[in-house]
């Protein structure tokens, strides 16, 4: 069973094993969140000049050298075996391992997800339907559109406020509460 969690992955060193179109995936959500990676690769598809610049990029096969000081480790190869090894190595040097081609050898998998600005909406089916994911995502993002980012931020200063203004609890709470009613003009005017 997978349990749900955020993981600040600032100072974490993230590798991805393979150069193809589901790494190359992997590696963009992780960019999105402001990590650069490293990705390992004999090859890379085309897409990766897109992002050459943001990354690091190594070109040779996987050699458990590349992973050994990684905290976070993504198997995305087109060989199970590689994969597995990786998967095996990971899970036994106490690494957090996402196996692309099996589930079961992960101890992490990556959610689909709406980020806007500080607000993070993640969907899963535990592998058991991508496409569903990808339906419950796209009717996320048309009802969190791009506004959400501001309106968050907005909603973090004004509770900011609220709670260095309000020393009893109780009226925090409340003042807290009915922030979430007003519209984004209506908090400019709060902060």
């Amino acid at each position: 069973m997978l349990y749900p969690i955020n993981l600040n992955i600032e100072n974490m060193k993230i590798t991805i094993i393979g150069g193809g179109k589901v790494a190359y995936r992997k590696a963009t959500n992780f960019l999105d969140f402001g990590k650069k990676v490293t990705v390992v690769s004999k090859e890379f598809v085309d897409e990766f000049k897109m992002i050459e610049n943001e990354i690091e990029i190594i070109y040779d096969e996987y050699d458990k050298k590349y992973i050994k000081d990684s905290f976070v480790v993504v198997a995305a190869t087109n060989n199970k075996d590689i994969n597995h090894k990786i998967g095996v190595y990971c899970n036994q040097n106490g690494k957090l391992v996402n196996v692309v081609d099996d589930k079961k050898l992960s101890n992490f998998t990556v959610p689909s997800y709406v980020k806007r600005g500080e607000l993070l909406i993640s969907i899963s089916t535990g592998g058991n339907s991508p496409s569903l994911s990808a339906k419950i995502k796209r009717e996320l993002e048309e009802t969190y559109d791009e506004s959400y980012g501001e309106y968050i931020e907005l909603l973090g200063l004004a509770r900011k406020k609220i709670i260095e203004e309000n020393k009893d609890i109780k009226e925090r709470r409340k003042k807290i509460k009915a922030l979430i009613d007003l519209s984004v003009e209506e908090l400019k005017e709060k902060i």
